[in-house]
């Protein structure tokens, strides 16, 4: 058995020291913490430039291995009622809270005095991304393209007709499947290499978060904020957590085991941060490759949670705060646009608030001027909504796994209980780092 390593040179403990650290410096230094803004971009560029490989090459050897085509339909329709349900639900708890608490209701603000500068951009960027033209963006320019570019959606397309068509070839392209077998073991290697430099990104990300927004700012909007925290937790141990005992594991146990990405998600404010390393850890707990390689990064666009509660309970807080009064008709067309226009805006950079510049221009009772109200605490939102969406994921690989008979009972015990079956080697991530 391999002996502990130091509490010190686990990854979770460096990431949480640094986000530690990062915000201290953004509090008391700002102009320091707004500078270092560079570590945590250069760390989700290095990570960004990996996903596309990771996916690829996944999806692809999963899909060659099956025995039966079939088996890709139907793991496509299994994963994509499992995220209408969810997504719908979130949608849905969102709305009743926001009636239930009422965040907005007594700021009594008018609209015309709202300094809209700010959101005109996010409110452009909505414009430009409606169903066909997001349809049309998932078909690439060329094959290579896709690998080249930054759409999970076109990768998962170019990989899906990849993988279906050396199925087909069979054993002629078997060679082909093994080299691409070999070229993961590689892939997987790189990003645990990338992985140690987590702690530093993550340091430079918090540190501009609060040097350049400042902790001070919540308190304005603290009921808002605390209110959707608090929302996406009770979705996540009550909901996704009633999903995962059906499923026969724990919720806690799954969160536990996926430590180390969720802090480096929490420091970064981005859950692609962690996707090739969330692909590698449910393969290692026992979920088919084909089904991670299938549900990872189509749950990224089409499994948003955190962004879907974030939605309908941003929009009645605006609401509210103007003092407009939606009917229950007025509530359920603004939960009908948001399922839509949810889908319009995946995979776009701040994709939350520009689905929520979308859904309130097509929604006319509700002022988007209103988004004013919370551009300022939006960037401490996105933690919150980057973290509910990559546990929704992680959830929805398990259950979609267990669901198509392609879920190892044993090793997802193992995994989540922290012992790792023998013969299955260590994620990249949790390698020492020297």
């Amino acid at each position: 058995m391999a002996e502990a390593r130091p509490f010190y040179r686990q990854l979770y403990v460096q990431v949480l020291v640094a986000i530690f650290f990062g915000a201290l410096i953004g509090h008391f230094w700002p102009a320091t913490g707004e500078a270092l803004k560079p570590l945590g971009d250069a760390f989700i560029k290095l990570v960004k430039m990996i996903i596309a490989p990771v996916i690829f090459l996944t999806l692809v050897t999963g899909i060659a291995g099956m025995s039966e085509l079939r088996s890709v339909g139907r793991v496509a329709g299994k994963a994509f009622v499992y995220f209408l349900f969810f997504s719908t639900l979130a949608l849905i708890v969102g709305l009743v809270v926001a009636n239930t608490v009422q965040p907005g209701a007594g700021m009594n603000v008018d609209p015309a005095t709202l300094d809209t500068a700010g959101v005109s951009g996010y409110v452009e960027k909505a414009a430009h991304n409606s169903i066909v033209d997001f349809l049309m963006a998932i078909i690439p320019t060329t094959l290579i393209s896709a690998l080249t570019g930054e759409s999970l959606l076109q990768v998962l397309l170019v990989s899906i007709l990849f993988g279906i068509a050396l199925s087909m070839v069979g054993e002629p392209a078997a060679p082909v499947r093994d080299l691409f077998e070999r070229v993961g073991l590689v892939v997987f290697k790189l990003v645990g290499i990338l992985m140690r430099a987590a702690p530093i990104g993550a340091f430079g990300a918090m540190a501009f978060t609060i040097g350049k927004y400042g902790i001070e700012s919540l308190a304005n909007l603290a009921g808002l904020v605390a209110t959707f925290y608090l929302t996406s937790l009770i979705f996540v141990l009550v909901v996704l957590g009633a999903a995962a005992r059906l499923a026969g594991f724990s919720i806690l146990k799954l969160i536990r085991y996926l430590k180390a990405e969720l802090l480096l998600v929490l420091g970064t404010s981005s859950s692609e941060s962690a996707l090739p390393s969330l692909m590698e850890k449910m393969e290692r707990a026992g979920c088919a490759k084909s089904v991670v390689g299938l549900v990872v990064p189509t749950g990224y666009s089409f499994n948003l949670d955190g962004t879907n509660i974030y939605m309908t309970l941003a929009a009645l807080f605006i609401a509210q705060a103007c003092n407009v009064d939606l009917s229950l008709g007025d509530q359920i067309a603004l939960l009908l646009i948001a399922m839509i226009s949810s889908k319009g805006a995946a995979g776009v950079t701040g994709a939350g608030f520009i689905t929520l510049a979308a859904t309130l221009s097509i929604v006319p009772s509700v002022p988007v001027a209103g988004m004013a109200l919370i551009l300022g605490v939006d960037r401490f939102m996105s933690e919150c909504r980057s973290l509910t969406n990559f546990i929704g994921n992680a959830v929805a690989t398990v259950v979609v796994a267990r669901w198509d008979n392609a879920l190892d009972r044993d090793r997802l015990r193992l995994a989540l209980d922290g012992s790792p079956p023998s013969g299955i080697a260590a994620a990249p991530i949790e390698q020492d780092i020297d």
